[in-house]
């Protein structure tokens, strides 16, 4: 009796430790794109750092992460990536988070394609949404699985090629990135390439009554409906689950979600899920130490 008194509350210590020491979620970065991404992770402040932030995703594979309850951050893909063979300093055209490294130690150089996320929060909703405000460098699906939710618990996002019809002022042009000549490898948000408060959304312009859409966000909008295309569109752009997994795929292709009416693809179909294959990033699981000594105090419980 005297064990069990002295046992029974470290076991249920270790109980609370292990339940904790569980992942929330699972994120899983699927490669659609017909190019390698090397997708970025930046943690929120506050919140638990995720490992790795950064890492080579070849196209046809997927990578699951495991996130922890509470977690908030972002994910985006770099493109044309590079090691230089003298310094060892890795760098990309689009997307790049200026650590030199593979790893991500700060946020991605606009213009670039966010998927955020903000999870258990209010509600103990988790809430998401795809952000073209940083500007557009490549398609981005996000699609959850398993959640549960009134109404917008669904896929969000931006599937089409805005590098194209990208307005000549907002292109951003590079060389060397395998077109033969100039090509152009993002769309610059109005905001990053002209620097005026009224795109930004700052100074006199930094509320939702002062700062409207501009032409150069109704391009985003319009192109994808339910993506953040300035700071201010919240009522379109924001999505919520509850007990949700992601999937987060770079360049969807049409059979992997369904055409809506704005003019993008837009919810998840079964082929996300069949993407979901295992990799070398495992997904978390209870430390192996207070495995073994839960084993250890309940055999002496039995003795």
């Amino acid at each position: 009796m005297e064990k069990a008194q002295v046992f029974l509350p470290l076991l249920g210590l270790c109980f609370i430790f292990l339940i904790s020491g569980v992942s929330s979620a699972t994120f899983t970065l699927v490669n659609q794109c017909s190019y390698t991404v090397w997708p970025g992770i930046l943690s929120g402040a506050g919140t638990t750092q995720l490992s790795p932030t950064g890492f080579q995703l070849n196209p046809g594979q997927s990578i699951p992460v495991s996130v922890p309850a509470g977690w908030s951050g972002r994910f985006w893909g770099r493109t044309f990536c590079s090691q230089d063979s003298t310094t060892g300093k890795f760098t990309c055209v689009t997307g790049d988070c200026g650590s030199g490294a593979l790893e991500c130690t700060g946020g991605a150089a606009p213009p670039a394609t966010l998927a955020e996320f903000t999870l258990n929060g209010a509600g103990g909703l988790d809430f998401y949404d795809v952000s073209l405000v940083d500007g557009y460098n490549l398609p981005v699906l996000v699609t959850p699985q398993g959640g549960t939710g009134a109404g917008n618990c669904t896929a969000t996002g931006c599937v089409v090629d805005l590098n194209g019809p990208c307005p000549a002022e907002l292109k951003l042009m590079s060389t060397g990135t395998g077109g033969g000549g100039d090509e152009c490898v993002a769309c610059k948000s109005a905001c990053e390439a002209f620097g005026d408060p009224k795109y930004c959304c700052s100074g006199a312009f930094a509320t939702p009554d002062t700062c409207k859409p501009s032409d150069y966000s109704e391009f985003f909008k319009s192109s994808c409906p339910r993506a953040y295309s300035y700071a201010y569109d919240d009522g379109t752009s924001t999505f919520t689950c509850a007990s949700a997994d992601y999937v987060i795929t770079f360049c969807p292709a049409p059979s992997t979600s369904v055409k809506s009416l704005g003019g993008q693809y837009a919810g998840g179909g079964s082929n996300v899920s069949s993407l979901m294959s295992s990799s070398g990033i495992s997904t978390s699981a209870p430390l192996p130490f207070l495995t073994s000594l839960m084993i250890s105090i309940v055999a002496v419980l039995l003795q």
